[in-house]
């Protein structure tokens, strides 16, 4: 990259795809072709920046200048204002919120300041599909290293002594689970990178493959020659196109640059990967289950022990990391455990990788040191409450975890302090809410989630979850009483208590969660037949309000089930019996006459 003046780089993650970043690409290369600027300018095509709500972003190189909402009819203008005059497009910029003045560099931004990137160091910044990109800084180093010293145990004991614990939502000790394996002699062993990642709204695994898919290769390819494998398995869900389409190519880029396949670096070490596909089972996320569905078989987990690290794919010793898991380690190698372990708590180190989504301003990936506060994550990274409204709760872990209120704000980030507050760590999602979110009925999304992707093979889960599921639609649908809200209680440390793995056992987090921090909108719904925040919509009730209504007919030309009535130029009413609460008159009426009680 040296021998160019300039380096536009343009984010191509999956979510600025979606907004044409191909052709944003393609536009900037034919207009400096155009111009004659070929040999003095470099267009890259990245992995993704982080900040999504921003996309698609364009960020110049060397001065730092980043440009955001790029469209490709934007490109002319960026060649020639930015690169042949040297002055910055101020349109493209970054609007603080606070000041409301523009940020070209992206180290001055708030979404930034806080973050650490280590399992994203590369995203945004190499071609993921170009591994000479990779190798420049300092890619496959580290396996190089591993193998010039040839002690798999020493290897395994920095590991251990970095601290690193799985980034897939249990957190288990990851050098440990690599020397149980290690520990576990047979002819074949394998390596498993899980790629499934089925919570809703995340997007960190698919993000690093998307973005930096060497790392997770040379990782696994440390991981096998400590345990003694030759052989890697990466389940990924068929729903990841993208990343397949860049694993595919780092593997064969890799294997042609002889850094997979027979005599890695010279040495015995032979060690080769391979894709399994998924469907989007969500289950499949839990390793024995996901071991099955490589087999061919459904997607069912299974008792432990014996665990994959003793009896896992095809009965070998086999072993399990997630994508951000396996991002980590050719640093830690290179940079040492000491580094590693002096970031972060003391049970939790180094950084997680989140993907904030929900009622924020700054949507986005972000990587962040663990211990920090929810509320540097939600009022400084993510930029606040969208349209300045007031935090309710945020939910980690996904359908795992559980809804943390404001109490918590102050909580530093780690394993086991989400634990203690009643959520868990999860993969990585952040869904933030406000006040206008109902958490009776938060609690149902995920339950219904859940219900749907039950393996269904234990009994607490299929049915247990399936009666949860049942209650809180009662409840939101003003049916409900007392006594629902005590079974819903017992019911849930039932499943909790005797499902067979994970995804039942926390399943229950959501309701009991909510029900901790937000009963009295279980006893509005129960009590009062209320909504305090307006969103069940069994509880709704559509009024007009007679003296803002001018009776313009606007809502009764709108209403798709004839439910008002009035004569023209007077007030109007709603005839509740008919009402669907579609909502189509208050979206309509320009006198705001129409509420939500």
């Amino acid at each position: 990259m040296a021998n160019y003046k300039y380096h536009m780089l343009v984010c191509g993650g999956t979510g600025c795809f979606a907004s044409q970043s191909d052709q944003i690409k393609k536009n900037l290369a034919q207009i400096i072709e155009e111009k004659g600027l070929q040999n003095e300018v470099q267009v890259v095509i990245t992995g993704c920046f982080g900040f999504c709500e921003q996309g698609p972003i364009v960020k110049m190189l060397p001065d730092n200048t980043f440009y955001v909402r790029v469209k490709p009819e934007d490109c002319r203008e960026l060649v020639e204002e930015h690169i042949i005059k040297g002055r910055k497009v101020n349109r493209l910029l970054y609007t603080d919120p606070e000041n409301k003045e523009h940020v070209a560099d992206s180290k001055h931004m708030e979404f930034y300041k806080k973050q650490l990137r280590i399992a994203l160091r590369n995203c945004g910044f190499i071609d993921p599909e170009n591994i000479n990109e990779y190798i420049a800084r300092d890619g496959y180093a580290a396996l190089a290293s591993v193998l010039e010293i040839n002690n798999p145990l020493a290897t395994i004991d920095v590991i251990k002594k970095s601290g690193l614990r799985g980034r897939g939502g249990g957190g288990f000790p990851t050098g440990l689970k690599w020397e149980i394996a290690a520990k576990n002699h047979a002819d074949q062993k394998y390596v498993v990178c899980n790629a499934d990642e089925g919570d809703p709204g995340a997007f960190m695994d698919r993000s690093i493959l998307e973005g930096d898919p060497h790392s997770v290769l040379e990782a696994m390819a440390i991981n096998g020659f400590c345990i003694g494998a030759n052989k890697g398995l990466i389940y990924i869900r068929a729903e990841y196109p993208l990343a397949i389409e860049r694993l595919l190519i780092a593997i064969k880029q890799a294997e042609e640059t002889g850094l997979l396949g027979k005599n890695i670096f010279g040495s015995d070490f032979s060690f080769d990967i391979e894709l399994r596909y998924g469907a989007g089972a969500f289950v499949c996320g839990e390793e024995t289950a996901l071991i099955h569905s490589m087999e061919g078989e459904r997607g069912e987990p299974t008792f432990k022990p014996p665990f994959p690290a003793q009896e896992g794919y095809l009965k070998m010793p086999t072993n399990v990391n997630n994508v951000e898991t396996y991002a980590n380690i050719p640093v830690i190698i290179l940079k040492g455990w000491e580094w590693f372990s002096s970031i972060g708590t003391e049970k939790s180190k180094g950084t997680k990788v989140f993907a904030l989504a929900g009622k924020i301003n700054n949507v986005g990936l972000i990587e962040v040191p663990m211990g920090i506060t929810l509320r540097e994550v939600v009022y400084e990274i993510g930029g606040g409450i969208k349209d300045g409204k007031k935090f309710k709760a945020m939910q980690t872990g996904g359908p795992s975890g559980g809804c943390l209120t404001e109490k918590f704000l102050d909580t530093p980030i780690d394993y086991d302090n989400l634990i203690e507050a009643g959520s868990m760590m999860g993969s990585g999602g952040m869904i933030v809410m406000d006040e206008d979110d109902c958490m009776v009925a938060v609690s149902k999304f995920y339950l219904e989630f859940t219900v749907e992707e039950s393996c269904g093979k234990c009994t607490p889960c299929r049915i247990g979850n399936k009666r949860l599921y049942e209650l809180l639609e009662k409840i939101t649908e003003g049916k409900g009483t007392m006594e629902d809200l005590d079974i819903l209680k017992s019911l849930s440390k039932v499943i909790k208590d005797t499902s067979l793995c994970g995804l039942g056992q926390t399943s229950p987090n959501p309701v009991l969660s909510t029900i901790d921090n937000f009963w009295d909108e279980y006893l509005a719904h129960v009590m009062e037949k209320k909504c305090p925040a307006g969103q069940c919509k069994a509880l709704k009730s559509y009024i007009i309000e007679p003296d803002l209504c001018i009776g313009c007919g606007a809502c009764v030309r709108v209403c798709p089930v004839n439910a008002i009535k009035g004569e023209k130029k007077m007030p109007h009413e709603i005839n509740q019996a008919d009402c669907i609460k579609c909502g189509a008159c208050i979206e309509k009426c320009k006198f705001n006459a129409i509420l939500i009680k």
